[in-house]
């Protein structure tokens, strides 16, 4: 998944009331709840993991993100390719914008696949993600648990259960996943800025503010994090300082949906307090 959109997504989907609660003077900030499912929310890295080698399988993996309706075609045409055809289809499914279908059919190759356990929670935690792009979260948690069962130290698996969780107000189990991809790599910024997330809807507002300043000061041109910070700066009455990180945010990341909904909460800041 395009890990920004992964971030904006959660973000959004916990942008509704249960973080607007802001001073009795103040707007709200911008309500939305359920996460986008764009076409930049795309759960296909560069370099998608692989399950095989081959000519034919590194063919059609290297066409997805060039070439999406070739790969598939290539795919569906590899008669032979068994689970390797299937995963190229799967994933050009995704590219071709029909999550749903690619996540059915990772669900399944996962299923049946008699690969190693590794490969198997790989194909899970590409379910997921295109569950969650699909807009079906409880699919999406159901393929993320499958896929920690098998292994259980990828931190990666747990930002994915982590997201699923948040589009479905789970906080709580979103922030317990969150720490443990923390606690194996305290550094990951997108983890600490899906905490805060997190900790902001459970009403955790300075261990989320710890948070999200901690992922600034590592990035601190990370609009997702800016975002987040603002967010909660307006929820602590700090409403100057949340103009400067929605503000920066915008200028950082225009077209993307961590942009539209900064700008939205720079509206309704403009509008001034509520009658």
């Amino acid at each position: 998944m395009n890990a920004r959109a992964a971030l904006a997504a959660a973000i959004l989907a916990v942008a509704s009331p249960a973080f607007g609660q802001a001073p009795a003077a103040a707007p709200q900030a911008a309500e939305v709840e359920n996460p986008p499912a764009g076409d930049d929310v795309i759960p296909v890295p560069p370099v998608p993991p692989r399950m095989t080698g081959g000519d034919q399988y590194d063919r059609c993996m290297d066409m997805l993100a060039d070439d999406p309706a070739g790969a598939d075609a290539l795919a569906t045409a590899w008669r032979a390719g068994g689970d390797a055809a299937t995963h190229c289809h799967a994933l050009a499914q995704i590219e071709l914008g029909n999550p749903a279908a690619g996540a059915a059919l990772l669900t399944k190759l996962a299923t049946a696949s008699q690969a190693e356990p590794s490969a198997r929670a790989e194909l899970f935690g590409q379910a997921a993600q295109a569950w969650t792009m699909a807009g079906d979260a409880p699919q999406a948690i159901e393929a993320a648990t499958h896929a920690i069962g098998l292994a259980p130290e990828d931190a990666d698996l747990r930002v994915i259960h982590a997201i699923a969780a948040l589009a479905v107000h789970q906080a709580q189990a979103a922030e317990e996943d969150l720490t443990d991809a923390l606690d194996a790599d305290p550094k990951r910024t997108d983890a600490l800025v899906l905490r805060a997330t997190a900790r902001r809807a459970l009403g955790r507002l300075p261990l989320a503010l710890a948070d999200v300043e901690a992922a600034v000061a590592q990035d601190p041109q990370n609009a997702d994090a800016l975002l987040e910070r603002g967010i909660l700066r307006e929820r602590m009455g700090d409403l100057a300082g949340a103009r400067v990180d929605w503000q920066r945010a915008q200028d950082l990341s225009p077209d993307s949906a961590t942009g539209d909904l900064a700008e939205q909460n720079l509206a309704l800041l403009d509008a001034g307090p509520r009658q």
